[in-house]
């Protein structure tokens, strides 16, 4: 217990101070944050590079950045028909460009139209975000009043109800796998909305995911962002403070958005083959259980289990379907710490299998590839210890 009190003034230090400094909170960050007063969610913030090192400039960066998110709201969420209009004949011209049967490319409706194709795929998969958990089915104590209180099609899961899905998805037919399927995690029933008035979590990051898309049209959605998004949004929304957790919306946006501009090439598939791309990952973890386990590396060739077949997965979605959510933002702590945070997620998962060796060289290829696609429940500081020590890093203790 002492060493944790230690632990937290090392923190409040740190943070308290006028320039934070950035190195020593990320030493202080890759051994775990402490997930009090709300200091892995400030923590996050600083190691996402959504606010400075200046704590001076905090204040002024979170309001100019919350007011944007609103004015994103405003501009691409509130349906066309509902912008102040002041030519009265636009509302009835059917060759207006703002009106519903315009057949102009560039009408707003056109695009509105379009954007409930991909919306419908946001839609679903939000609706099973983390259930083993309540808390997305919740309400948020800070619903976006200009939506909540409106009875238009202003709340996305009502706009979704009679369209056509057509969106990408984490299959990667070209690696010679049928399905990569995302996970066992199941829930029941799809959430249901929120009465008017309300909203629940789960709303809300529909509303994070649908503008990230319109924001991204070279890119759009990507099923298994929202398995990304999902852990920073429950890390803002749950902050002791009631003042962040008002505007976990918007802070969680731009942090996704940051996260997403290191990450997004792994959803790009265009990009499979690229150095920066998903294939070099998993060579590279490849060669890291060849050099830290000859002997399980040697079977899994022989099996011909090659990693597409389970590490797709593990590195797209930085192991947050592996993982109960707080074991996932234990992780994140480590990776979001860590100045190469990539080669210490290949480390991570070059440990889950090492730690799996006896049941692996015993296995054949279908008890392995079961094992490999749900990995067993395991202490998440067993595993970052292992990593730790495959890094080469000095102090290996990750609490």
């Amino acid at each position: 217990m002492a060493t944790y009190k230690a632990r937290l003034k090392e923190f409040d230090a740190a943070l308290s101070a006028e320039e934070v400094d950035l190195r020593k909170l990320k030493d202080l960050c890759f051994h775990g944050i402490p997930d009090e007063q709300g200091t892995r969610a400030l923590c996050w913030k600083l190691l996402l590079n959504y606010l400075p090192a200046h704590r001076s400039t905090w204040s002024q960066i979170l309001n100019q950045k919350r007011d944007l998110y609103k004015q994103f709201i405003e501009e691409m969420v509130i349906p066309p028909g509902e912008v102040k209009d002041d030519e009265e004949s636009c509302r009835t011209d059917v060759t207006c460009a703002d009106h519903p049967l315009s057949s102009n490319p560039d009408s707003l409706w056109q695009a509105f139209f379009r954007d409930n194709e991909v919306l419908l795929q946001i839609d679903k998969d939000v609706r099973r975000l983390c259930p083993d958990i309540s808390f997305f089915q919740q309400a948020t104590e800070a619903p976006c009043l200009k939506v909540v209180n409106s009875r238009g099609l202003r709340r996305l899961h009502r706009r979704v109800q009679h369209t056509v899905l057509n969106s990408a998805n984490v299959e990667r037919r070209g690696l010679g796998i049928t399905k990569i399927a995302l996970l066992v995690k199941k829930a029941q029933e799809d959430y249901a909305p929120m009465a008017e008035g309300s909203e629940a979590h789960w709303e809300v990051v529909e509303r994070i995911l649908f503008l990230y898309a319109k924001l991204n049209p070279g890119q759009g959605y990507v099923q298994g962002m929202n398995e990304i998004v999902g852990p920073i949004y429950y890390c803002f929304a749950s902050n002791p403070d009631a003042e962040w957790r008002k505007h976990a919306e918007a802070d969680c946006f731009f942090c996704f958005t940051n996260l997403m501009a290191e990450i997004r090439d792994f959803f790009i598939k265009s990009l499979d083959e690229a150095e920066c791309g998903i294939n070099n990952m998993m060579s590279r973890l490849s060669e890291q259980l060849r050099l830290f386990d000859q002997p399980v590396h040697s079977r899994l060739q022989q099996l011909e289990l090659r990693p597409q077949y389970y590490s797709f997965r593990w590195l797209t979605l930085l192991l947050s379907q592996e993982f109960p959510l707080p074991d996932v933002l234990r992780i994140w702590d480590s990776l979001f710490a860590d100045d190469n945070r990539f080669s210490f997620l290949i480390h991570i998962c070059c440990a889950m299998i090492v730690l799996l060796r006896e049941d692996l060289l015993a296995g054949d290829f279908p008890a392995n590839v079961k094992l490999l696609q749900n990995f067993p429940p395991m202490d998440i500081a067993v595993v970052l210890r292992k990593a730790a020590k495959l890094s080469g890093r000095r102090n290996s203790d990750c609490h």
